[in-house]
C-alpha cells in the first residue's frame, strides 16, 4: 500500500474505528490509484478527459462509496469516503472532481431528496457507473451565490420546461443526466430536477481553456425549453436552495480529502527531489532552505489532515439525525474549516514542491507542476475561499451575523 496513504490511515483509525469492510474498500482505493496513475498522467499530457477513470472506478466498486447497499452501494461512512478522496487526490483533481460530482453532489443527492423511483432508476446505474452525473447549478452569473440563477422552469400541461444556461460544469459534457437547478418563472421558487442530458433543446459545449484540470470534463449546457417530466423534479417544488446546500456540503468535505491527497504528493515528490538532485556539489536536500520548504509541506499536511477527518466523523453523526438544527450548522461550520485549510494548503504546498523541482517543476510533464496548477480550483468550486470564511466567521458571530442570505 502506498505509504502516505497507509500512514492516514492509521491516522484515521484513531478516530474512527476502521472494520473489516472498510478496510477492503480502502485497499480497493489504492488499487484503483495505482491502477489510474498511467492513464491520468497520458490525458493530462493530452489535455483530455481521462476516459478510464468511470471505468476503473467501477471495477474497484468505488462509485457507490455513500450509497446504501440497497441500492447497490457501499454504505461506507464519510471518513472512508475522505480516505479514498485523498488516496485518489494523490494524482491531482482530475479523478478527484470526476467522484466529487457523480458521487457527493449527485447520488448523495438522489438517495436523500429524491422519490423512491427516482432511486430505483438512478442510483443502481450510477454506483456501477452505467451512467453519469452532472449537477447542473453554476451559471454565468451564479457562483458564489447560487440564488441569484437565472435559470427559470414553467409549467407546461403535465410537464416543465426550462430555459437557461448552466457553466463551468463538471462531467457537463460526458454526462447522462443532469441534476438542473431552476427559477420558477412566475413565484421565483427555485426547484432541483433530473434531466436527460439528451432530451431535445440540450446544447453543450466543453471548455477546455482552463489553467489546469485537464482531465475533468468541464462544460457549458444551453437549455431551450427543455420538457421535463413532473416526476423527475426532486423533492418538493421551491426546495431547491436547501436541496443544493446539502449537496455542497457533502462535495466541500470531498474537496477537502482530495486536497490531502495533493499534499501527499507534494510531500512525497519533494522529499525524492531533495534527495536526488545534486547541485552545488551535495543533494539539495541538505541545503536549509529546501529543508525548510519540506518542513512546510509537512506541516501543511498535519494541519489540513486533522480538520478534514474530524469534520469526516462529526458528519457522520449528522447524517444520522438530519433534523438536528444544532448539529447541521456545527457540521457546517467544521467542513467549511477543513475546505478552507486544506484547500489553502493544497496550494502552498504544490507551490513549494515547484519550487523545490526547479525549471522542471515548472512543466506540466512534472507530476508537481500538474498538483499546482489543478489545486489552485479547489479554492473556487464548492464554494470559494471568501464563502468558507464567511460561513465560518457568521456561524461563531451567531444569528443576525450572516454576510450573505
Amino acid at each position: 500500500m502506498e505509504e502516505l496513504f497507509a500512514k492516514s490511515i492509521e491516522y484515521a483509525s484513531l478516530m474512527h474505528k476502521i472494520s473489516e469492510d472498510e478496510m477492503k474498500v480502502l485497499i480497493s482505493a489504492d488499487k484503483a490509484g495505482d491502477e489510474l496513475a498511467g492513464p491520468e498522467y497520458e490525458h493530462y499530457m493530452k489535455r483530455e478527459f481521462n476516459s478510464e477513470t468511470p471505468g476503473i472506478l467501477s471495477r474497484n466498486s468505488l462509485l457507490g462509496l455513500p450509497v446504501s447497499k440497497e441500492y447497490g452501494g457501499l454504505d461506507m461512512p464519510p471518513i472512508i469516503s475522505v480516505l479514498v478522496k485523498e488516496r485518489l487526490g494523490q494524482l491531482g483533481m482530475g479523478i478527484s472532481s470526476f467522484m466529487n460530482v457523480q458521487l457527493f453532489l449527485c447520488e448523495q443527492t438522489i438517495e436523500r431528496w429524491g422519490s423512491d423511483t427516482q432511486k430505483k432508476e438512478h442510483l443502481p446505474k450510477a454506483v456501477k457507473g452505467e451512467k453519469i452525473y452532472a449537477f447542473g447549478l453554476t451559471e454565468p452569473e451564479a457562483g458564489s451565490d447560487p440564488a441569484s440563477l437565472r435559470a427559470e422552469y414553467k409549467r407546461d400541461g403535465s410537464a416543465f420546461k426550462i430555459t437557461g444556461t448552466k457553466y463551468l460544469i463538471s462531467n457537463g459534457t460526458i454526462s447522462d443526466h443532469i441534476i438542473v437547478f431552476a427559477r420558477e418563472r412566475d413565484s421565483g421558487k427555485i426547484s432541483a430536477f433530473i434531466v436527460d442530458a439528451r432530451s431535445a433543446g440540450i446544447g453543450r459545449i466543453e471548455l477546455r481553456e482552463k489553467i489546469g484540470l485537464f482531465t475533468s470534463d468541464t462544460g457549458m449546457i444551453e437549455f431551450d425549453d427543455v420538457e421535463i417530466p413532473q416526476e423527475n423534479m426532486i423533492g418538493n417544488e421551491g426546495a431547491g436552495m436547501h436541496i443544493a446546500y446539502s449537496a455542497l456540503l457533502n462535495a466541500r468535505l470531498g474537496v477537502a480529502g482530495g486536497c490531502v491527497g495533493i499534499i501527499d504528493s507534494a510531500l512525497k515528490a519533494s522529499v525524492n527531489r531533495a534527495r536526488e538532485r545534486i547541485q552545488h556539489g551535495k543533494e539539495i536536500g541538505k541545503h536549509q532552505l529546501i529543508q525548510q520548504h519540506i518542513s512546510a509541506i509537512a506541516q501543511n499536511l498535519e494541519m489540513a489532515r486533522w480538520p478534514t477527518y474530524y469534520a469526516a466523523v462529526r458528519k457522520q453523526y449528522y447524517e444520522k439525525n438530519p433534523e438536528d438544527i444544532t448539529l447541521m450548522e456545527e457540521t457546517e461550520r467544521n467542513v467549511s474549516l477543513a475546505k478552507r485549510i486544506a484547500s489553502r494548503l493544497a496550494f502552498e504546498s504544490a507551490d513549494r514542491a515547484v519550487q523545490i523541482h526547479g525549471g522542471f517543476g515548472y512543466s506540466l510533464m512534472s507530476p508537481v507542476g500538474q498538483l499546482f496548477c489543478d489545486s489552485r480550483v479547489a479554492r473556487i468550486y464548492e464554494g470559494t475561499d471568501e464563502i468558507q470564511d464567511l460561513k465560518i466567521a457568521s456561524g461563531l458571530l451567531g444569528k443576525g451575523f450572516e454576510a450573505y442570505r
